[in-house]
């Protein structure tokens, strides 16, 4: 069974997101920050990490540094609702060039979400 870890702070995403990976048969844990995230990977590694990148204590850009240098096979997919940039590249562009293997603008759909997951895993 794959595991997954879901990192964001708004809990409805979160939830949403558990629910539709449990029944897609995933065993999956949350958490609800950057900080918070990387206590539970340190916990359980997952073999995927769904994160959202802007949230407190520590956002996903350094989750996901820290995630990519502990265990560089974990597959990882940010998220984000936001439009802002960095620069001229914008956040999902960051998040792709700091280890982000794929990348979803919120509101996505659940079936996109699930079919970016399952080809990860099976790279």
């Amino acid at each position: 069974m794959p595991s997954a870890l879901v990192v964001d702070d708004e809990d409805l995403v979160r939830q949403l997101i558990r629910t539709t990976l449990e029944h897609a048969g995933y065993e999956v844990v949350e958490a609800t920050n950057g900080k918070a995230a990387l206590d539970q990977y340190r916990l359980t590694p997952t073999d995927l990490v769904i994160i959202d990148i802007l949230m407190p204590d520590h956002d996903g850009f350094e989750s996901i540094s820290a995630i990519r240098r502990a265990r560089p096979t974990t597959k990882i997919i940010a998220i984000t609702g936001s439009t802002d940039m960095i620069g001229i590249l914008n956040f999902l562009d960051v998040a792709k060039m700091i280890g982000a293997h794929r990348t979803l603008q919120k509101p996505f759909e659940m079936k996109d979400l699930l079919e970016a997951a399952q080809i990860l895993l099976q790279a």
